[in-house]
C-alpha cells in the first residue's frame, strides 16, 4: 500500500490495502498500517470482509492493538477479540484507558475478564474495578480516574513547581480540582488562571467554587446535554458526599454524541447502534427479519383496508391511481414531525408544560400544508381525469390525512417514551402504518361515500 504524499481518504486506503493483500504485498502494507492513527487502523478493519480483516488484523503492530480496539465498533471488536489468545488480550488491556478497557471487558466472558483483570498491576486494576461498579450509560462509567487535584491552602507558585514534576498532564487538561482537607471537592482552577494569576496567591483565591460537576449516577446522556450548554472541556465527577471520583473529557462526550446520532439513525431501519457492515450472512439476516416481519404485519394492515374498498376500485380506475398520493403525502408530513418529536425528546426540550402548544402548532402546520398542497393535487387530479368529484375527494383526503400524520407524529413518540421504549426504534413503523390507512380510508371512505 504506497502512500501517497498526501494521505490517502478512506476510501481510498481500504483500496489499496485490499489491493496488496490479492496482490500477496504484505511487507508494504504492513509498513502502511504502521504508519496511521489507530483510529484509522480501526476505520481500515471495519471497512474489511472477514477473511480480509483478520489477515489486516494480524499486521497491526502490537503496540498498539489495545489503541485500535478502543476505536473499533462493538460487533467487530467481537470478532477481532475471538482470535486473540490471553497473552494478547493481557498486552491489549494494558495499553487502554480504563473507559476502553471497562467496554471492552464487559463485552468478555467473565473467568476472562477476572484473568484479565488479575494480571493487571494493583493501582490500574483498582482503578478498573472502581469504574465497573458504575452501572453502563452513566457517568462513573464515562469518567477517567486519571485527574490532578491540590489543596486550597497552598500558593500557585507551589503548584506549578508541583506540576513541573509531571512528565506529562492527563490529556485534555484544562483545570485541577481543589479539595478540602477532608478531601472533598470545593472547586476547581482552571489552568489559565493558575499561569497568569500572581504566584503569591493561594489557590482558594483564584478557583472557582460555583464551577458545573456531575454526580456518579447521573446519565450520560445529561453529561452530554451539559457539555453541549456549557461549552465544557472536561468535569469533575462527584460521590453523593463530594468526593472527588475522576472526570468526564470532551473526547468521551463527543464519543457520546455521534454514537447517539448513530443509534437513532439505524434504529429508525430496525438496525443495531455497533452493526458490522461485513458480520456474517446468518447473523446480520435474523436481525433484520424481525423487522421486516413486523413491517409485514403493517402492510397487511394497510391492504385490510384497502380491500374493504374493492368494489369501489373496481369502478374507478383513477381510484387506483391516485390511492398512493395521500398516503405518501401523509407519510412524509408526519415523519417530519416525529423526527423533531425525538430530537425535542432527546434533547429534554420537551415537558408536561409545553406539549399541548407543540401538538396545536404541528396540527396547524398540517392545516396549512395538506390545504395549500391538496389544491395542487386537485388540480393534478382534474386535469388527469376530468372529475371534479374525483378532484374533491382527494383534497379532502389529503387535508385530512396530514393534520392525522402532524397529531400523530407528536402523539406516538410521546407515548412510546411514557412506556419505556425507543422512539426512535419502533415510531416510523407505527407512524407509517397509522398514514397509510387513514390515507386509505379518507380517500377510498369519500369516494364511496360520493362518487360510488
Amino acid at each position: 500500500m504506497e502512500q501517497n504524499p498526501e494521505k490517502p481518504i478512506a476510501g481510498e486506503l481500504v483500496e489499496l490495502a485490499l489491493r496488496d493483500l490479492a496482490e500477496g504485498s504484505i511487507e508494504q502494507l504492513r509498513d502502511a498500517i504502521a504508519e496511521l492513527h489507530p483510529a484509522e487502523i480501526a476505520d481500515l478493519l471495519e471497512a474489511m470482509p472477514p477473511e480480509q480483516r483478520r489477515a489486516t488484523w494480524d499486521l497491526v503492530p502490537d503496540e498498539v492493538r489495545g489503541e485500535v480496539l478502543a476505536y473499533v465498533g462493538d460487533e467487530a471488536r467481537a470478532t477481532l477479540i475471538g482470535e486473540m489468545d490471553h497473552a494478547e488480550l493481557v498486552t491489549a488491556a494494558e495499553q487502554m484507558e480504563e473507559q476502553d478497557l471497562v467496554e471492552v471487558l464487559d463485552e468478555l466472558p467473565v473467568d476472562l475478564t477476572e484473568s484479565i483483570l488479575a494480571a493487571l498491576d494493583e493501582d490500574r486494576r483498582r482503578r478498573v474495578e472502581a469504574v465497573l461498579g458504575y452501572p453502563e450509560e452513566t457517568a462513573g462509567r464515562l469518567m477517567s480516574t486519571d485527574v490532578l487535584s491540590v489543596r486550597n491552602d497552598v500558593t500557585l507558585a507551589v503548584v506549578l513547581r508541583w506540576l513541573r514534576r509531571h512528565p506529562q498532564l492527563p490529556p485534555h487538561t484544562d483545570a485541577l480540582m481543589v479539595l478540602s482537607d477532608e478531601g472533598r471537592y470545593i472547586g476547581r482552577l482552571d489552568i489559565a488562571d493558575l499561569v497568569t494569576g500572581d504566584p503569591d496567591l493561594p489557590v482558594a483565591a483564584v478557583m472557582k467554587p460555583e464551577a458545573e460537576t456531575v454526580r456518579a449516577a447521573a446519565s450520560e446522556r445529561e453529561v452530554a446535554a451539559l457539555f453541549e450548554r456549557r461549552d465544557l472541556i472536561s468535569v469533575p465527577v462527584l460521590d453523593e458526599e463530594d468526593r472527588l471520583l475522576g472526570r468526564v473529557t470532551i473526547d468521551d462526550v463527543v464519543d457520546i454524541i455521534r454514537e447517539e446520532a448513530d443509534r437513532a439513525l439505524l434504529a429508525s431501519a430496525g438496525l443495531e447502534e455497533d452493526e458490522d457492515l461485513f458480520a456474517p450472512v446468518l447473523p446480520s439476516a435474523q436481525r433484520r427479519a424481525v423487522w421486516l416481519g413486523i413491517n409485514l404485519i403493517t402492510v397487511f394492515v394497510a391492504a385490510r383496508v384497502v380491500g374493504l374498498f374493492e368494489h369501489a376500485l373496481e369502478k374507478m380506475v383513477a381510484l387506483a391511481v391516485l390511492m398512493p398520493v395521500v398516503a405518501s403525502m401523509g407519510g412524509i408530513a408526519g415523519s417530519q414531525t416525529l423526527t423533531l418529536t425525538i430530537r425535542g425528546l432527546a434533547l429534554d426540550q420537551i415537558a408536561a408544560s409545553n406539549v399541548r402548544w407543540l401538538t396545536i402548532k404541528e396540527i396547524l402546520v398540517g392545516v396549512l400544508n395538506g390545504a395549500a398542497w391538496a389544491l395542487v393535487v386537485a388540480l393534478v387530479a382534474y386535469l388527469w381525469f376530468h372529475s371534479p368529484g374525483i378532484a374533491g375527494v382527494i383534497a379532502a383526503a389529503m387535508v385530512l390525512n396530514l393534520i392525522v400524520a402532524a397529531l400523530s407524529g407528536v402523539a406516538i413518540p410521546l407515548a412510546l417514551h411514557r412506556l419505556g421504549i425507543d422512539p426512535a426504534l419502533s415510531g416510523a413503523v407505527i407512524l407509517t402504518t397509522v398514514t397509510d390507512v387513514v390515507g386509505y380510508l379518507s380517500f377510498l371512505g369519500l369516494a364511496s361515500l360520493f362518487l360510488i
